[in-house]
């Protein structure tokens, strides 16, 4: 058995496309992960199933949101190495030490071209700064999340890949989680 973590894209954001964290635990119990934990109201989890098989659980998972909750949101899965990779390959480790909250780590469902991140850094407007390490991209906002043009929307539509984000805070929890068996 391997440990894997799931995000969820887009649930319990202003009361839309809610998915009790109770309802996840079940769906990936069904899906066939064991040992679930959830972590905040976000959408994380971190469960056990068999090594190789955290893609296609996404899959299940994705299926089964729509099904039993009508709730379409995207399910991207990283094995406990994977997540490990994400976190070594932090390309901003000052900024994690002194400003965690306002870096973030944001999971893609595949690695981006190197000319979309050129075109990404190229559409930014303020004092954002990004960097790509395969199927992940790093954001350090100075300025806060909050009110920055460098949206989500904004960064797939010129990366042309899905993905979500989390802030470093929640990125090392959940690699705390990923490591207890």
């Amino acid at each position: 058995m391997a440990r894997f973590a799931v995000l969820l894209r887009g649930i319990n954001v202003g009361g839309h496309n809610k998915v009790p964290m109770s309802e996840l635990r079940r769906l990936i119990e069904a899906a066939g992960g064991g040992d679930v934990a959830t972590l905040l109201q976000s959408g994380n989890a971190v469960f056990s199933a068999p090594a190789g098989a955290g893609a296609a659980l996404g899959r299940k998972l994705e299926r089964a949101l729509a099904a039993d909750l009508g709730v379409e949101a995207d399910c991207i899965v990283r094995s406990a190495a994977e997540w490990a990779k994400l976190v070594d390959a932090n390309p901003f480790p000052a900024e994690a030490r002194r400003d965690p909250g306002h870096l973030l780590a944001i999971v893609l469902k595949a690695a981006p071209a190197a000319p979309r991140v050129a075109a990404l850094r190229a559409a930014i407007k303020g004092r954002e700064t990004v960097e790509a390490s395969g199927p992940q991209l790093y954001a350090y906002y100075p300025d806060g999340v909050g009110r920055s043009k460098l949206t989500l929307p904004l960064i797939e539509r010129v990366l042309g890949v899905r993905g979500t984000g989390r802030n470093w805070n929640t990125v090392l929890k959940i690699g705390s989680l990923l490591s207890k068996p």
